[in-house]
């Protein structure tokens, strides 16, 4: 088969964040519903749904809302996924909550989105759990946010008012490091600027909601940093040539662009190789980009094994026993200075203490304060972490993928914190 490049567009993740009530949930729904993504029995029971609660034609926030215990109350409380596709991409949402007690959810939808979508009342303005909420975007490394200033219908789709809390907004990003933040006026419950430009809004000119998610490039910024591929998975086939084993290397392009011929270095021993072969998903390819799962094949046999990375020869993450981190805080149980914790960082898994605490982060304030006696669920704190054996790491927001772990307790299995590598 003649060798190509991998073309299947990557799927678009990204977040919804906010205040409470400030409409994520029908924004959501508003989306799918709009973009024919929902499924005729999903339609009926929508329907259905919404004559009970006496919201009539559609409440769109039940698309989402699928806990009881959300339903009850009328907010989000687990983070809701959702899958659905336009002609032009396909897309993964995660609903985040609005709650300051959840902030742990908002990590958790924020850590593997592209770009966060958030929400202001165009009546109420930025709110403080915007603000933290821009943050946790940004320190789970999103770069890309789109500003939707939602129910412009409720302040009669005014300019200004929209204007204003764009420059508000402005101020709070720059400090932030945000690369691209885009402002878009709408209103989820009527549907105009959503996935429909509408006719309220003749004064702005920008793309609406769907098509900026359609148009914008994540892919392209990750394929120019330097090369990241963890190892999940060995094969062994018969090589046609040789007739004898030769092993591949399985797994996901983190970033960087993977290319036939070029030297890398397998990480953390730091031997080098070369790039012999690429097999995609239909057959062998020149070249993959970041999100695409391949085999890769090196032209000499040499020690690799699962939980290894293969990096840009010239371009290495360092390797360490020592890390100084991120952490939120997830589990009830608060965090055991003297335990032993597993570290899952890319796919090495490896036994970890927490050594020291260096501050807390004050998510009211967003400033570092004195970090807690005791660190607990959604405490976020700067953290010293020594491992059990080197790591191949990067500063998180160098890369997202060798910059972060997940933190597990060794007895119970559960993931207790997620971590970001400063």
């Amino acid at each position: 088969m003649h060798a190509t490049s991998i073309t299947t567009a990557t799927p678009l993740r990204f977040t919804t964040a906010g205040s409470v009530d400030d409409g994520k949930s029908t924004l959501i729904g508003r989306l799918l519903w709009d973009s024919k993504s929902l499924l005729s029995d999903q339609v009926t029971a929508l329907e259905a749904g919404s004559r009970r609660a006496g919201q009539m034609p559609i409440d769109f926030s039940l698309v989402t809302d699928g806990l009881l215990a959300e339903r009850e109350q009328g907010i989000t409380i687990d983070v809701a996924y959702r899958y659905f596709a336009t002609p032009a991409r396909k897309f993964i949402i995660g609903d985040a909550p609005g709650h300051e007690q959840y902030t742990r959810n908002m990590v958790t939808a924020a850590s593997t989105a592209d770009v966060a979508v958030l929400l202001v009342d165009a009546v109420h303005g930025l709110q403080p759990q915007t603000r933290r909420h821009a943050f946790l975007a940004r320190w789970a490394g999103i770069t890309r946010l789109v500003l939707a200033v939602n129910k412009m219908d409720l302040v009669n789709w005014d300019r200004a008012r929209f204007e204003a809390i764009h420059a508000e907004f402005t101020a709070l990003a720059a400090h932030l490091g945000f690369v691209e933040v885009h402002a878009i006026p709408l209103s989820a419950l009527t549907g105009d600027m959503v996935a429909s430009r509408g006719d309220a809004l003749p004064w702005y000119g920008g793309p609406t909601l769907l098509a900026y998610l359609e148009s914008v490039d994540v892919v392209r910024s990750r394929a120019t940093q330097p090369l990241r591929f963890p190892v999940q998975r060995i094969t062994r086939s018969l090589a046609a040539q040789r007739g004898r084993p030769q092993r591949g290397l399985q797994g996901t392009l983190a970033s960087g662009t993977l290319e036939v011929g070029i030297e890398v270095v397998v990480m953390p021993g730091a031997l080098r190789a070369v790039i012999a072969g690429i097999d995609g998903p239909d057959g062998p390819v020149s070249v993959a980009l970041p999100g695409h799962a391949v085999t890769v094949r090196l032209d000499r046999d040499i020690d690799v094994a699962r939980g290894d990375l293969l990096a840009a020869a010239d371009a290495r993450p360092r390797v360490t026993r020592e890390i100084v981190a991120d952490l939120c805080w997830f589990d009830a149980e608060p965090l055991q200075p003297a335990a032993s914790y597993l570290i899952k960082h890319t796919t090495r898994t490896v036994r970890a203490r927490i050594t020291g605490l260096v501050h807390a982060v004050d998510l009211a304030t967003l400033s570092p304060v004195a970090p807690p006696a005791d660190v607990g669920m959604n405490d976020l704190v700067r953290a010293r972490v020594s491992v059990s054996e080197p790591l191949a790491v990067d500063a998180f927001h160098d890369d997202r993928t060798t910059g972060a772990f997940i933190v597990i307790d060794e007895v119970s299995n559960r993931t207790v914190a997620a971590g970001t590598i400063v």
